[in-house]
């Protein structure tokens, strides 16, 4: 075996003087690592009763050992990059047991120590954004993962909560949080990702994966937490931290209230969940403000953040029952300050000005023992408060909350502290002050029924609701939710829209999931029609991003799936069943294709998932009838394609049933819909026809028709459709679909002109949805755009969405809709009648009037599946006429932003730079950070040729200063006005690194979550809009990716050497380490070149960043390493 080895050895080492495939340098690689694993193995001849020859090669097992050996060290030579040798660092070949005494493999495994040793140096820097809440580089931690196939691994991405760290170890768990040292290199690195947290506002759902409830709060039954990442404490003294920043911010006269506020949602979060110590918490607040910095507590500011959550029952336990109150209380309260601001009638000041006073007011209330702890001109100043609400509520006078000046909104939020209960009646009185009226008599509604519908008024403004009290608000949630889902009388648009404009301001706090909520506050609720529609409406069209951001978007699938699986057999209930929502064709298809989407533009999150996966599939087409046309599975990610590619089309057999039935169908038709038909016949075929009949109604219908509307009794069709159930509903449409192509293609056989039959198709499909209203377009649509492998079917598609009738819908749904981002609308909402609305199908014998709903409306999920398959059959140029159409009701889209990345990340590398711009078009583009140059590269005369160095490298630096967390302890917050840090990073007052020049930039400070729904937060909006820039560029892949390499490679070194002996570098002396790729003197290759990036000045590149030149070359990396992460698999 030896001698065989050793040849074998001598032929690769010959064989490496040639250009072999990468794949055959990988073979070899793994083959002799496997050798020098096994070298001790039976097979080699040694007799492993001589304990001295177990450890002391024989001459022959040297040999070859030593050739292996000379063949490992030539695929790793990095003149020749064979091999990249953190291949051997993943090998684990230093850690073999048994190693013989030879000094050459022992050379090897010192440098793989060498080697690794000197990354971990370098990662103890580059590591800490790994953790961090802003990025969606998934990393896999599961025993299962050695099951999974090589080619599904591609799909696999990492969890961004736990990570191995360097040398592999799974960094998560209440026991490993427990055990990290305050002060050491991991506190730091937790405590610069909670604070990176704290600033950009991830997903409420993040924070509860992460937290530890403190140790006070919990209960001793319960076990440790395995997926804890963060202790109490650390959370303590980072939100210490971010109080600090916030005020030496406001302390510098800039305008951080809405930071302010962002961050009390969170504080409030944090605190009523228990994973702050509150009176730790007291305590080392004011160590940290009142004893350690007597200057920097300047504004009421910290008061007005214990006003919001003293109603918080862990608060007002400690406040009134521990005993340590009255310590506790005297603290709370000696963050008073006088607060006197230039702007005494700005509604901010003015709360301010009284926190204090609301504070006391409150702990006054609590007990008698911490009174003497209370400031008795602060409780007189309450007086003050008493008096302006017994004026501007005096007699029958009404607070016109359209029409606040500035001075009477802020005491109007100073009210809503000191008196939430009168408050949140007032603001009930307006929502429904101009009474109710009723619903008169229509064509949906018997001739003595009446409904009570509330008048509209005007929804409070965000500039009002954003400012009340945390407590207030809960207040109103349960009062109009008491009104909005239990009341007798159906509530105006004015009270729901308020209701998830509340929602919207304080996701961390207000959330709550909807359908179990509301099943848990009334029992029999969702049992009313007219509730589970308006929820329906509310999720649908207002919180669908909301629920997205909680991660709460397969809890609601699960909710919505238990609520409409109890009505899809009832009859006529097809009002319920918004957009693609049926439990048939149309759902199995959606969710196919966006389990597609997900996989090959963000990859799987979790390896388990990987096992489940067919499993999951068979349940999703249990009852799908077809299978997936082959340009639309050449688009699949491999792992999906693979397993429906084998799946039978069995649409041929639906014709031979549909043949089969076809006469008596056509004779049960004709009695049924012939112009003089009996209409008594109606309901003796709705109760005694078979199902299997049933479902060619549509069908037979079209067959009658004959190209002649008029040979059709559309009264009696309407009846009966109308009390068919909406899954038999859907099984018609999807029949007459293949049935028609069917009939078309038998049309062209006996010399019919295509031309024509596809003009007669689209008229009487016309008939069906807009002449009588009989088939809801959504599905009808969605039907055909599933046959996509049918020539003709596209076609029709493309024709019915230019049908002017459509046309003048969605003009008309434009114009009476406000602008897509309602919260800004202050005036009325319009509300259209029922069947204008939704068309007599959806509405036939609905009482309830919609709020949001329209049937243009149930597009917006359907317009981005046929742009899909059109561009899968490369029909482009029709797919940009779709796109050009149907923009301005894009812009409604809830998820816009999520479809233009999502779609260029799918087709990426098959569309035309024409169509990227029509597709960029969907976006606001005035509320996108793009890189100035990004229009210029994108309408690029010479598309070929690749942008320069200088926009990747901005690009980049965007991320540096926008997206990663700052390595600085003084963050770039707390930075400001402090002179002794001049590394720090300051978003308000620094021009922006990534030359953006929209209103989004980070200049303005932090963005409320309403404001940016889609991606969620800032920090992703900036990461996500690089990535559409890459994905945007009229340059291959294999152009672009190189470009961002090289940024780091090639500026890295000249960073460097500033940093050694530049003047202009900033902020010399740091202790961090360089990047590994920056030229390490004492690497095995000695010194290496130092090429320059052409067009790029390094001095200026550093001052842009505001970081020290050692500081940016490792950061580059890591924004490198962040955005190639985020493109498609």
């Amino acid at each position: 075996m030896s001698s065989l080895r050793q040849l074998c050895c001598k032929i690769i080492l010959t064989g490496l003087e040639f250009n072999l495939k990468p794949v055959t340098h990988a073979d070899i690689f793994n083959h002799m690592l496997s050798w020098l694993v096994n070298w001790d193995q039976r097979q080699h001849g040694v007799d492993e009763s001589d304990g001295v020859k177990s450890w002391r090669p024989v001459k022959a097992l040297t040999e070859w050992l030593h050739s292996c050996l000379d063949v490992i060290w030539l695929l790793v030579d990095e003149n020749k990059c064979r091999v990249p040798f953190y291949e051997l660092l993943r090998s684990g070949l230093q850690f073999i047991e048994n190693i013989p005494d030879d000094e050459a493999l022992f050379t090897l495994i010192l440098e793989i120590h060498r080697r690794r040793d000197m990354m971990a140096m370098h990662m103890q820097m580059l590591d800490q954004h790994l953790h961090c809440p802003t990025f969606g580089t998934h990393r896999v931690l599961s025993p299962t993962i050695p099951t999974v196939s090589v080619e599904a691994v591609a799909n696999l991405r990492y969890s961004p909560i736990t990570y191995p760290s360097v040398l592999g170890e799974p960094l998560h768990g209440e026991d490993l949080a427990n055990s990290i040292q305050r002060g050491s290199l991991d506190w730091e690195r937790a405590l610069r990702c909670i604070r990176h947290a704290l600033r950009t506002t991830p997903s409420p759902d993040w924070w509860k994966r992460v937290l530890l409830v403190a140790s006070c709060y919990r209960n001793p039954a319960h076990g440790p937490t395995p997926g804890a990442v963060f202790t109490s404490s650390m959370i303590c003294e980072a939100t210490i931290d971010r109080i600090v920043e916030l005020l030496k911010l406001t302390n510098s006269d800039v305008n951080c209230w809405q930071e302010w506020l962002v961050f009390s949602d969170i504080f409030y979060f944090l605190v009523k969940s228990g994973c702050i110590d509150f009176i730790d918490f007291v305590d080392k607040l004011v160590s940290r403000l009142i004893e350690g910095d007597q200057h920097i507590v300047r504004t009421n500011h910290v008061t007005w953040l214990f006003a919001q959550i003293i109603r918080v029952e862990l608060v007002m336990s400690a406040l009134n029952t521990d005993a340590r109150k009255v310590e506790t209380t005297r603290k709370v309260l000696s963050f008073h300050r006088e607060d006197r601001s230039s702007d005494p009638n700005n509604p901010q000041s003015i709360l301010l000005d009284y926190i204090s006073s609301c504070q006391n007011l409150r702990i006054w209330s609590l007990n008698t023992t911490t009174r003497e702890c209370l400031n008795s001109e602060q409780l007189q100043k309450g007086k003050q408060i008493d008096e302006w609400w017994r004026q501007a509520s005096k007699g029958d006078r009404m607070l016109d909350y359209m029409n606040m000046d500035d001075k009477s909104t802020g005491m109007f939020w100073v009210v809503s502290y000191t008196m939430a209960q009168p408050a949140s009646e007032t603001i009930m009185n307006w929502l429904s002050s101009a009474g109710v009226t009723e619903l008169l008599t229509g064509t949906n509604m018997q001739s003595n029924e009446r409904l009570m519908v509330m008048r509209e008024v005007s929804p409070l403004p965000m500039s009002l609701l954003s400012g009340l009290s945390m407590n207030l608000s809960l207040k109103l949630m349960f009062q109009m939710e008491d009104s909005l889902f239990a009341g007798q009388v159906v509530p105006n648009i004015a009270m729901v829209e308020t209701y998830c404009r509340l929602l919207l301001i304080a996701p961390h706090s207000l959330f709550r999931s909807h359908f179990s909520h509301l099943a848990q506050r009334y029992p029999s609720i969702l049992s009313k029609p007219g509730v589970t529609l308006l929820v329906l409406e509310i999720v649908n069209y207002r919180l669908l991003p909301l629920y997205r951001y909680q991660g709460k978007s397969k809890a609601l699938m699960y909710d919505v799936t238990k609520i409409v699986s109890t009505l899809k057999g009832k009859r006529g209930d097809h009002r319920v069943f918004r957009g693609p929502t049926e439990f048939t064709e149309t759902l199995n298809r959606v969710t196919i294709v966006t389990l597609a989407i997900i996989i090959k533009t963000r990859g799987i999150a979790d390896a388990d998932h990987m096992l489940y996966l067919q499993t999951m599939l068979e349940q999703i087409l249990a009852t799908s009838q077809h299978t997936w046309s082959k340009n639309t599975l050449s688009y699949f990610p491999p792992l999906l394609r693979d397993a429906l590619i084998g799946r039978i089309d069995k649409r041929g057999l639906a014709i031979q049933a549909w043949q089969q039935a076809e006469t008596t169908v056509i004779n049960q038709c004709t009695q049924l819909l012939s112009p003089p038909a009996d209409p008594t016949y109606v309901m003796t075929y709705i109760n005694h026809s078979f199902f299997q009949h049933r479902q060619y109604l549509c069908a037979g219908a079209w067959i009658l028709m004959q190209g002649l509307l008029e040979n059709i009794n559309s009264g009696n069709l309407a009846r009966v459709l109308r009390e068919f159930s909406p899954e038999e509903v859907t099984a018609n449409i999807y029949t007459m679909v293949d049935v028609i192509l069917h009939h078309i293609h038998m049309e062209l056989q006996q010399g019919h002109s295509l031309q024509d039959l596809l003009l007669k198709t689209c008229a009487n499909l016309a008939f069906f949805i807009w002449t009588h209203e009989l088939l809801p377009l959504d599905i009808l649509l969605l039907a055909l755009n599933d046959r996509d492998d049918d020539p003709h079917a596209l076609r029709i598609v493309i024709s019915l969405l230019d049908r002017q009738e459509l046309q003048s819908r969605m003009k008309l749904f434009c114009a009476n809709r406000m602008h897509p981002e309602h919260w800004i609308c202050s005036g009325l909402f319009k509300r259209l009648e029922l069947s204008k609305a939704l068309g007599n199908h959806l509405s036939w014998k609905d009482r309830y009037p919609t709020f949001f709903d329209d049937i243009v409306a149930r597009l917006l999920p359907v317009i981005p599946l046929i742009v899909y398959r059109l561009l899968e059959n490369d029909a482009v140029d029709p797919a940009d006429r779709v796109l050009a159409m149907y923009s301005p009701l894009l812009a409604y889209h809830p998820l816009r932003f999520t479809f233009v990345r999502d779609i260029l990340a799918y087709f990426y590398g098959h569309l035309p730079g024409k169509l990227i711009v029509r597709i960029l078009k969907v976006l606001d583009i005035n509320k996108i950070p793009f890189s100035e140059s990004f229009p210029q590269h994108i309408s690029s005369p010479n598309p070929v040729i690749c942008p320069p160095p200088e926009y990747f490298a901005t690009l980049l630096l965007g991320l540096v200063n926008n997206v990663i967390p700052p390595l600085n302890t003084n963050s770039k917050y707390g930075s400001v006005g402090d002179a002794s840090n001049n590394s720090g990073r300051n978003p308000h007052t620094k021009t922006s690194a990534a030359s953006q020049s929209s209103p989004t930039n980070a200049s303005e400070g932090q963005k409320a979550f309403y404001q940016i729904q889609d991606p969620g937060t800032h920090t992703q909006l900036v990461l996500e809009t690089a990535v559409i820039e890459l994905l945007s560029l009229p340059v291959a892949a294999s152009q672009v990716v190189p470009s961002l390499v090289q940024i780091v490679v090639n500026i890295q070194p000249t960073l460097i050497q500033s940093s050694n002996g530049a003047p202009n570098c900033v902020g010399q002396g740091s202790v961090l380490p360089t990047s590994p790729s920056g030229g390490s003197t004492d690497s095995l290759g000695g010194s290496r070149s130092t090429p320059s990036v052409s067009g790029i000045n390094p001095s200026n590149f550093v001052l842009r960043s505001g970081y020290t030149c050692q500081q940016l070359s490792c950061l580059l990396i890591q924004a490198c390493g962040l955005l190639l992460a985020q493109l498609p698999s």
